[in-house]
C-alpha cells in the first residue's frame, strides 16, 4: 500500500470528472478520424499519426501526447508498445490500431482502439473481442475489491486464450493521472497491470489520491501475423 506523503485536500470529484472528460474527447477525437478517413490504404503509419494529432489541434487546441504516438498496421500490430518498427504503408485489407496519450487542459487521456479496413471475417472478429474482453475485465475488477494488478492481468490474459487468441503484452494497463504523471515508473512494477504487481489496485498514490487506471487489451493471432488494441479508463466510466 502507498504511503501518503501530503496532507493536502483532494478533490476527488473533479479529478474523476476531469479523467472522464479527457476521455471522453479522445473519443471523439478517434471517431473523428474515422469519420474523416484518416486511417486509409496508401497512407504510411506516421502520416496517420501527425494527422490524428493535427486533429487533435482543430478540435480540441492540444498537439501534446503524455507517451509516444502509435499507430500500428499489418504484421506491426503484433509488436507490444515498447517497440518500434520501421513506418509502414497501410494496405487496402488492413487492420490497423492506434494507442494515443493526448493531454486535454494538463489531464492524461489514453486511449486505444482498432479499425479494420478490408472484409477479412478473422479480422472483424478480433476487432469486436477486444472491447468485450474488456468489459469482462472489468466486471472482474469490479466484482473483487482487493485485487492485485498481477491478478487482473492473469485474469485477462485467460480471458483472451478462452477466446482463441494469445494476449501480447507484458502488462495490460498502468496508471493514469494529472500530466506530467510523475507517479508512472517504469521501474516500479506497482505502477501497472502486470506479473509481480501485488498490491491491492484500490489504494492511494504518495500524494495520497486516488489510483485510477487504464485496462488495456492487446490480443494477436500469430499464426496469421496480425493483432489489434483497445484501451481506456478502468476505474472510471462515462
Amino acid at each position: 500500500m502507498s504511503e501518503v506523503t501530503s496532507t493536502a485536500p483532494v478533490d476527488e470529484e473533479a479529478r474523476a470528472r476531469n479523467l472522464v472528460e479527457a476521455e471522453r474527447k479522445a473519443l471523439h477525437l478517434f471517431e473523428e478520424a474515422g469519420r474523416r478517413g484518416l486511417i486509409a490504404p496508401g497512407e504510411s503509419e506516421r502520416t496517420v499519426s501527425d494527422r490524428v494529432r493535427d486533429l487533435g489541434a482543430e478540435l480540441f487546441g492540444t498537439d501534446r501526447h503524455w507517451h509516444k504516438r502509435v499507430v500500428r498496421s499489418g504484421p506491426n500490430t503484433l509488436l507490444p508498445y515498447k517497440e518500434n518498427p520501421p513506418d509502414r504503408l497501410i494496405e487496402a485489407d488492413d487492420i490497423v490500431f492506434l494507442d494515443l496519450g493526448p493531454i486535454f487542459a494538463e489531464w492524461e487521456a489514453d486511449f486505444g482502439r482498432t479499425f479494420v479496413l478490408g472484409d477479412d471475417p478473422v479480422k472483424h472478429r478480433l476487432r469486436d473481442d477486444l472491447p468485450r474482453i474488456f468489459e469482462a475485465g472489468r466486471a472482474h475488477f469490479e466484482a473483487h475489491p482487493g485485487i492485485s494488478g498481477a491478478e487482473l492481468y492473469a485474469h485477462v490474459v485467460e480471458l483472451a486464450e478462452e477466446a482463441g487468441w494469445e494476449f501480447g503484452g507484458a502488462h495490460s494497463g498502468h496508471l493514469v493521472g494529472e500530466f506530467p504523471h510523475e507517479w508512472i515508473d517504469g521501474e516500479r512494477i506497482e505502477s501497472y497491470i502486470a506479473p509481480g504487481s501485488d498490491h491491492p489496485m484500490r489504494r492511494t498514490d504518495p500524494s495520497g489520491r486516488r489510483c485510477h487506471w487504464i485496462l488495456e487489451v492487446h490480443l494477436v493471432d500469430r499464426e496469421r501475423g496480425f493483432g489489434g488494441f483497445f484501451e481506456q479508463l478502468l476505474t472510471l466510466h462515462r
